[in-house]
């Protein structure tokens, strides 16, 4: 991966100014919310005896066990509505093969390097990102082997002049390969969240990710049912076209929480194709609303989970 400077080009949209802040993974009476209009949400304990980063206090990893899933849209809109909860929130795009987060967050142009080594996050709509596809142009495949890739990983992750985040989401390539076993061995992970939808080939393959999470010590926090229903926009006839339940069934068959099961709607394709997502382009709309329920859950899950032992960079305190 070359390191030398690079002209940056961002697009920054709404910083939702008006969102209120929650103190995520904080807890009293017995899990009770405290709403506060301080910022101070808890780093959480990770894998192995592996240190927390110094100015992330939480990396949630969002995977699946096969594509086509919407696994890097609910990664991307998930981290919109953690920011629109007052989070301060990056995106790390892990999917080396094929990344679509610069796309989908409407960025294009190259990350500066300041030193030659590091290189500074591109910003969009009040989060970060990095993607290997700012690093390269858009249609040169990327014709690594395994070990290529991991390394490009790790990089990505350690040498990226992330601000102090709250929540860094890791959008994971589909399946429980290198990519994966790089994360779980070299990335202090505090929770994975699991992206399926309802019919059973695709919970099939996301118990898969599931387990290979579990075997890692990566907490699941949750599982996302994606194109759950369907609304007809002229009749308002609901139906299931990739079945229903599948989702909720593999939760409680896990015992881990569905944190939300979102719509199928095409505003949602249409707005990730011209980077403005759901959740920034229709705040209002019930998609966008369902993301930042699930969002809410997921920093509910997670604050469950034990806290950081190790002490993080004074300025996220």
């Amino acid at each position: 991966m070359s390191r030398s400077r690079w002209h940056t080009t961002t697009r920054v949209g709404d910083e939702h100014d008006g969102a209120k802040w929650f103190l995520g993974g904080a807890r009293c009476c017995e899990g009770g919310w405290r709403m506060t209009g301080e910022r101070r949400i808890a780093a959480h304990a990770v894998q192995g005896a592996l240190a927390p980063h110094p100015r992330i206090r939480n990396v949630i990893a969002v995977g699946s066990g096969k594509g086509g899933v919407g696994k890097s849209t609910t990664a991307v809109n998930l981290a919109l509505a953690l920011r629109q909860l007052g989070a301060r929130v990056g995106v790390l795009d892990a999917d080396i093969y094929g990344p679509s987060v610069p796309a989908m967050l409407g960025l294009s142009g190259r990350p500066d390097s300041p030193d030659n080594k590091s290189i500074e996050p591109l910003r969009a709509f009040g989060i970060e990102a990095m993607s290997i596809g700012l690093l390269v142009d858009q249609d040169t495949p990327m014709i690594w082997r395994g070990p290529m890739a991991t390394s490009a990983l790790t990089q990505l992750f350690n040498d990226t002049l992330w601000d102090d985040l709250d929540y860094l989401l890791i959008d994971l390539p589909p399946g429980t390969g290198d990519i994966q076993l790089t994360l779980s061995q070299k990335i202090p992970v505090a929770g994975a969240v699991i992206v399926t939808t309802p019919q059973d080939i695709a919970t099939l393959d996301a118990r898969k990710a599931l387990k290979m999470f579990e075997k890692v010590e990566v907490p699941v926090l949750g599982i996302v049912e994606n194109m759950a229903v369907h609304t007809c926009s002229n009749c308002g006839h609901r139906e299931h076209l990739f079945g229903e339940g599948g989702g909720e069934r593999m939760a409680a068959q896990y015992g881990v929480p569905l944190l939300g099961a979102l719509p199928l709607v095409i505003a949602i394709r249409e707005q990730g194709d011209v980077g403005q997502p759901i959740v920034v382009a229709a705040p209002e709309s019930v998609a966008a609303q369902a993301y930042l329920a699930a969002a809410t859950r997921l920093a509910e899950e997670l604050g469950k989970r034990p806290r950081a032992s190790i002490p993080i960079s004074a300025s996220l305190l």
